[in-house]
């Protein structure tokens, strides 16, 4: 149950994020982090025994400062979490724990572990990894991909398993590759018996949506 004071906190949060998000077109803007934080507080609800102030503070801060957007930096976001949560009367361990979840949350390439430390960090990764998948998934990869003008789709270049944050930062691959890059491989990462029936949901949706793409991209009339 949170007290008064979580309650202010996360109502000043919002409403900070929701102004300096308000607009931003890669997929990354404040409707996405809502859908988190919903995401996020619907899971832990099923999944019980966590602190929820955590579960919805770290879900709230989770993209305050994603390293996309800071030339691949990862120490960004978790730095800019501690900042705002500097601000507020919150017990030191409750800080740590949401910072915490903002530092480990990325995707860092298939072939890479990203493993949460708490159970708290596990229901949010889980939701910003659902929020990854199913048609907002799809949505969401198209609009980020033509934000860094990248192709849709080319047959010549192939999909790569990365197995270093370097790599996978690094890639200017088609949208498309990004599918089989990560987002196929979504599904068997997600930690709680919550996320993983919903990700079976979303993850059927981006398959359909593949054999639909490339049956139109080869230009077939059904």
């Amino acid at each position: 149950m949170k007290n008064n004071q979580d309650k202010e906190i996360i109502l000043a949060t919002e409403k900070y994020l929701k102004e300096n998000f308000a607009g931003e077109a890669t997929g990354h803007d404040w409707y996405h982090i809502r859908r988190v934080w919903n995401l996020s507080k619907s899971i832990a609800d099923e999944e019980g025994d966590v602190d929820m102030f955590i579960v919805e503070m770290g879900a709230l801060l989770h993209d305050i400062a994603d390293h996309k957007f800071h030339g691949g930096d990862e120490t960004v976001g978790p730095q800019r979490a501690a900042e705002y949560l500097n601000q507020y009367d919150i017990d030191e361990q409750s800080k740590q724990k949401i910072v915490q979840i903002v530092e480990e949350i990325s995707f860092k390439g298939l072939g890479v572990a990203t493993i949460m430390s708490t159970k708290e960090g596990e229901i949010v990764q889980d939701a910003d990894r659902l929020d990854a998948m199913g048609a907002i998934g799809v949505a969401r990869a198209f609009a980020y991909g033509g934000s860094k003008g990248r192709p849709i789709y080319d047959p010549l270049i192939k999909p790569v398993c990365h197995t270093s944050f370097a790599a996978y930062k690094t890639s200017t691959a088609p949208t498309l590759n990004h599918f089989y890059e990560k987002l196929l491989g979504l599904k068997d990462r997600l930690n709680t018996d919550t996320g993983r029936k919903e990700g079976e949901r979303r993850h059927a949706f981006m398959e359909d949506f593949l054999q639909n793409f490339y049956r139109d991209w080869d230009a077939r009339i059904q």
